[in-house]
C-alpha cells in the first residue's frame, strides 16, 4: 500500500542539496515537486517529453562525471522509457540515480491506473536489466535509505517510492525550453560557449 506523500518526500530529499547535485525532473508532477523543493539552475525540467527523463539524466551523468545526477520521474514516464534501464545497465555510470515516484496512476491524463497497480515491478525490471542497486520504499522509516541510495551510493541506482495518488497545488517552473537549457548549461559550464 502506498503511504508516502510525494511533495514531502521530494522536499525532504532535496532540502539540503548542494551545487554538486544535478536534478532532471520528468514530466508533470515530478517537475512541480522539484520546483516546489526549490527552483535552481541545476534543475532541468523535462516537461512534456514522456519517457525521456531517464535517458536525459543518463546523458548528463556521462557528460558530467564529477557531479551527482538524480532523475526524479513518475511511473507513467518510466513505463514509457523502460528501455533506458537496459541502456544504463550496459554502459553504467557511478554518478547516476533514478527515483521513480510511483502512484500507480497517469496523473497528467486523469489518473488512469498504470501497470504498476498490478504485477509490474519497476525496481524488479531495473534489476533484471542489469542495474545492481535497486530498491522499493513504501514507508517513512525508509527515507534515510532513500537518501543514502539516491544521493550517495555508487550508481547506477534505481529506487521506486510508492506514493499516494493525491491532487496537489501546481508549483510550475518555467516551461521555456531554450531558457531552461541555457540556464542549465550555464550552471554547469559557465557563460563560455564551447
Amino acid at each position: 500500500m502506498n503511504q508516502l506523500h510525494r511533495r514531502d518526500l521530494v522536499s525532504g530529499l532535496l532540502g539540503e542539496r548542494d551545487d554538486n547535485l544535478l536534478v532532471v525532473a520528468g514530466l508533470g508532477s515530478s517537475c512541480w515537486d522539484v520546483s516546489n523543493a526549490g527552483d535552481r539552475p541545476e534543475n532541468f525540467y523535462v516537461w512534456g517529453a514522456m519517457g525521456g527523463a531517464t535517458m536525459i539524466g543518463f546523458g548528463v551523468a556521462k557528460a558530467q562525471p564529477e557531479k551527482r545526477v538524480l532523475v526524479i520521474t513518475g511511473d507513467g514516464d518510466m513505463l514509457m522509457g523502460m528501455g533506458s534501464f537496459a541502456s544504463i545497465a550496459n554502459d553504467p555510470v557511478t554518478n547516476l540515480a533514478v527515483l521513480v515516484l510511483d502512484n500507480s496512476a497517469y496523473g497528467e491524463t486523469g489518473g488512469q491506473p498504470t501497470h504498476t497497480t498490478g504485477a509490474t515491478d519497476l525496481a524488479g525490471i531495473a534489476k533484471a536489466s542489469g542495474i545492481a542497486t535497486t530498491a522499493t520504499i513504501t514507508k517513512e522509516s525508509e527515507l534515510d535509505e532513500l537518501k543514502e541510495l539516491t544521493l550517495q551510493a555508487p550508481g547506477p541506482v534505481v529506487v521506486v517510492a510508492k506514493i499516494i495518488h493525491e491532487p496537489l497545488k501546481f508549483d510550475l517552473p518555467s516551461n521555456n525550453g531554450p531558457y531552461l537549457k541555457d540556464r542549465f548549461r550555464v550552471a554547469l559550464m559557465g557563460d563560455a560557449i564551447a
